[in-house]
């Protein structure tokens, strides 16, 4: 980290030299030895400080905590937050022209994925110029204009903003939470976890986690839109057929689940999720089916034969309540199912699911295709007509499936 001098990072923060000396007198900011006093992790210290006095929380009231030992900005010469950018010495006009990229194009783009809306004057960000070659391969294929950007960057910034959440609370939980608990104040937890962290440096190892993650998620959504392109072309064509014997999916999922789990907290959703598996598990292997993917509050299951996947949801509908679980609600599909890489995809996965979310609190759900196949002895089907289902372009009948 090369050193800066007062003008240099004044430079860099985007605010006057004499804000950083008065930051200096504050105690907020710790200059250093020599002429060159700053890191370019102090920026960062710079404009969290004067973004809080912008929004109305008082400087002197912030250095007073630092005094007090109840706050500190040391945690952000952790590596993590140097890894934050600083803004480039080119303007977003300037990049735009350069690029071709219209400025509209470039800003909507930009504020989508969650960074702020400047004025086009206004220096671009290094990490936002990490986007622009993107936007310039999008724009010379065809494949990207204002409204999919846009809509590509919400995407990217809801998932990747949940990530970010959580990953705050596992830092709070794992980090933060030990040291006060052990007596440290505020100030010595906030340091001690930011040295820990510039230790540890996860930041490369992340960044490879996170990418493979989302390739695989890119995976299995290329997969499902091809496998359901598949089904829609058999079935304009007349090729999709009535096969012999079809496998079913089912989906159950707790009713009221995270209501519970925030009253009773982590330690109870992860004994409920337990108890779950062990009931899940034990009926999947009673009637030939497999737990293929749980879901946080429920579970999704391929059974060899919808009267198997009737049985168990029966069987677990009644069960779970017994146990101290909150009660299920199921729905059952039954129809071609392509398993490619360990999952599980196609239309009867989906409208297992939506099935699902429209079965009431204890009710099992099925579609028409699992009451027309072999029914399983005592257990007979209530008609509840067609109904219009999330994702499905015609009306879907569906039955209730109860004890005879």
């Amino acid at each position: 980290m090369n050193p800066l001098s007062p003008s240099e990072l004044a430079d860099l923060a985007g605010v006057t030299e004499a804000e950083v000396r008065r930051l200096v007198d504050l105690g907020i900011l710790v200059a250093r030895d020599g002429d060159r006093p700053f890191l370019a992790a102090d920026a960062q210290k710079v404009r969290l400080a004067t973004a809080c006095e912008r929004a109305g929380l008082p400087m002197d009231g912030i250095a007073a905590a630092i005094r007090a030992g109840r706050l500190s900005f040391a945690f952000l010469e952790a590596a993590p937050y140097r890894r934050w950018a600083a803004r480039s010495a080119r303007t977003y006009r300037q990049v735009s022209q350069a690029t071709g990229v219209p400025l509209e194009l470039l800003g909507s783009f930009l504020e989508a994925i969650g960074f702020a809306r400047m004025a086009p004057d206004e220096l671009i960000r290094e990490d936002e110029l990490e986007v622009v070659p993107l936007l310039q391969l999008g724009l010379s294929s065809g494949f990207l204009d204002q409204l999919w950007s846009t809509r590509l960057g919400r995407g990217w910034a809801e998932g990747l903003r949940l990530i970010a959440r959580v990953e705050t609370e596992v830092w709070q939980a794992r980090f933060m939470a030990p040291l006060l608990e052990a007596g440290a104040d505020q100030q010595t937890a906030m340091e001690r976890a930011a040295q820990r962290a510039a230790d540890l440096d996860p930041t490369p190892v992340l960044d490879r986690a996170l990418l493979a993650a989302y390739r695989r998620q890119q995976e299995l959504a290329w997969i499902e839109s091809l496998v359901e392109d598949i089904e829609t072309a058999l079935e304009e064509t007349g090729g999709l057929g009535r096969p012999g014997r079809v496998p079913a999916m089912c989906f159950l999922d707790l009713v009221g689940y995270t209501r519970l789990t925030e009253e009773r907290g982590d330690q109870a959703a992860a004994e409920l999720a337990e108890s779950l598996a062990v009931l899940v598990g034990r009926s999947a292997r009673e009637h030939d089916g497999v737990p293929v993917k749980w879901l946080g509050d429920g579970v999704m299951v391929h059974y060899r034969e919808p009267a198997g996947a009737v049985l168990a949801a029966l069987g677990l509908v009644e069960e779970l309540p017994a146990a101290g679980l909150p009660p299920a609600h199921v729905g059952v599909a039954a129809g071609p199912v392509v398993v490619q890489g360990g999952d599980y995809f196609g239309r009867t996965v989906n409208l297992a699911a939506r099935i699902a979310a429209r079965a009431g609190a204890g009710q099992v759900l099925v579609s028409q295709s699992v009451a027309e196949s072999a029914p399983p002895e005592g257990v007979s089907f209530v008609e509840l007509g067609e109904l219009r289902l999330e994702g499905f372009v015609r009306p879907v009948r569906l039955l209730e499936a109860r004890r005879a």
